[in-house]
């Protein structure tokens, strides 16, 4: 991959970040307002047709092979039905905030596991990028933990890291061999069904309730179904099939700074100096954390290289 192809690659997952910190923000109002697993299970189900029509319209649609099969459904497993179950019962116990700050741990959690079974290195420079992350996520939320405590909302939140950052390795296998909007299809489309199924059980008078909200708020749940979840987990499984799984997952750490800058503009919360000092250490490790900064340099040498070699 040349140096403009990863510059288009890192941008298109920053612009994902971006309204993956304004869907924490629907997705607070829409907990409030609807049944949250039931409203779930269609959300993901929305999002899956819209990567149906994206793959259809592409023609990229394939069989798959049973290792595929294999990889794409505990992808699935992990990635949609636990996941976004999760985040949803989640919080409706704690606000954005909280959350954001525990889902900013995923880059941290994935690159670990990436080292672990994918054989992904892990530079200096990168473990000071991860550190760089994990000190800008600790400003934008204060500069403080001593207001957190561990509930059960937040015990949910922190198994959603864990189970999303499993996914993501199994995206990586079988994003090896197939292409990754499919992946994003077949992981959606099934596990929807999966969640509605849970919700069934689980929320008896879901169905009727999710015709009794505001147009407004349908609006929000097109928004989050067809655009946040739908279109932008294509571009972040297809980032992972380019960059690999601890790199894309670092961008992650953006999704706490953008949430709290829409909860500023929609909510009137107040964006404080802390919280843009924090958005400066983010920054900072997302360009040590992906190796960006590595590839400069080596770039830089080599350039440098040639350039002596050349005069002498």
């Amino acid at each position: 991959m040349n140096q403009r192809q990863l510059l288009l690659t890192y941008g298109s997952v920053f612009l994902v970040t971006a309204i993956w910190g304004l869907n924490m923000v629907i997705i607070k109002v829409l907990v409030e307002d609807l049944p949250p697993q039931t409203m779930t299970a269609f959300r993901i189900m929305m999002a899956g047709v819209t990567a149906l029509i994206i793959i259809v319209l592409g023609k990229s649609f394939r069989r798959l092979s049973k290792r595929e099969w294999i990889y794409t459904l505990f992808g699935m497993l992990f990635g949609v039905v636990l996941h976004h179950l999760l985040i949803a019962v989640g919080l409706t116990m704690i606000d954005a905030s909280n959350a954001s700050l525990i889902l900013a741990l995923v880059p941290l959690t994935t690159a670990i596991l990436a080292v672990l079974f994918l054989g992904e290195q892990l530079t200096k420079i990168r473990i000071i990028g991860f550190l760089l992350a994990l000190i800008g996520v600790f400003f934008i939320q204060g500069g403080s933990f001593s207001g957190m405590q561990l509930s059960q909302g937040e015990l949910l939140l922190f198994i959603a890291v864990l189970v999303q950052a499993i996914s993501f390795i199994f995206v990586k296998k079988a994003t090896a061999t197939m292409d990754s909007k499919q992946i994003t299809t077949i992981m959606y489309l099934v596990g929807s069904i999966g969640l509605l199924i849970i919700s069934l059980i689980t929320e008896p008078e879901g169905l009727p309730q999710m015709t009794s909200a505001s147009p407004f708020t349908y609006f929000l749940f097109i928004v989050s179904g067809v655009v946040a979840t739908g279109v932008g987990y294509i571009v972040f499984n297809a980032a992972i099939e380019k960059i690999g799984a601890g790199q894309t997952a670092i961008f992650n750490n953006f999704v706490p700074f953008f949430g709290l800058v829409f909860s500023a503009l929609f909510l009137s919360e107040t964006i404080t100096i802390p919280q843009l000092i924090g958005f400066v250490f983010i920054v900072s490790g997302v360009l040590f954390g992906t190796g960006y900064i590595e590839r400069v340099w080596v770039n830089r040498r080599r350039r440098i290289h040639h350039t002596e070699k050349s005069v002498g």
